[in-house]
């Protein structure tokens, strides 16, 4: 496994025990898009932003889609193994566990986020998904028992069905996971409520932990 599959920035935590942010942006942005938000909703942990490494008319993207909400399934099947591979690579390279692992994902980093809690169950155990649908129905339904997910919506985001989004926590819970749904009153763009949502629930992870 290597490292080398996807651009990406590493920032170590800033106390030990500190969680490690695998921060996953929406269309358009980068490794750097998320830093603000992390430093925001869990001051001093890790951060591995991780650049999509697919381009769509010049914008980063994770995985392919065939138009806007209609995805590449078999390109998203490749690509969350890859990431996936990327990120159990990055642990040993900067030696944190994929245990210490939040997931945080905006859109299309929201999306591959959940792909690979269905496809690669183990690789991330706890995650924010910010304005997540449902990627794909795997063929096999993973085993989440150890899994914790946040998801925050938009009650008028005109780009997510509400029961793409419905789905997606049915299929985590109903695979074992323990999901916290929570709708925003707003469209597609992230809010501070949104950030307020992840502050609380990440502090109440550490705090279970300790």
């Amino acid at each position: 496994m290597s490292i080398e599959t996807h651009v990406h920035r590493f920032i170590p935590g800033k106390e030990a025990g500190a969680p490690t942010l695998l921060l996953l942006h929406g269309t358009g942005g980068d490794e750097n898009s998320l830093l603000p938000i992390a430093e925001r909703v869990a001051h001093g942990a890790a951060m591995l932003g991780v650049r999509g490494n697919v381009s769509e008319y010049g914008s980063n993207r994770y995985f392919r889609r065939v138009a806007e909400g209609v995805f590449d399934i078999e390109d998203l099947i490749v690509r969350t193994h890859a990431l996936a591979d990327f990120v159990e690579a990055a642990a040993q390279r900067y030696q944190f566990a994929l245990s210490s692992i939040i997931a945080v994902g905006y859109s299309n980093g929201a999306n591959i986020a959940a792909s690979t809690l269905l496809l690669r169950p183990g690789v991330i155990q706890r995650a924010v998904l910010y304005r997540a649908m449902m990627p794909l129905e795997p063929e096999q339904p993973p085993v989440l028992d150890e899994t914790k997910v946040l998801m925050t919506a938009g009650a008028f985001d005109d780009l997510i069905p509400k029961a793409s989004t419905q789905r997606l926590a049915e299929a985590l819970r109903a695979a074992g996971a323990e999901v916290t749904l929570s709708w925003q009153n707003v469209d597609h763009r992230l809010t501070q409520e949104d950030l307020n949502a992840a502050q609380a629930w990440i502090a109440g992870l550490t705090n279970a932990a300790t």
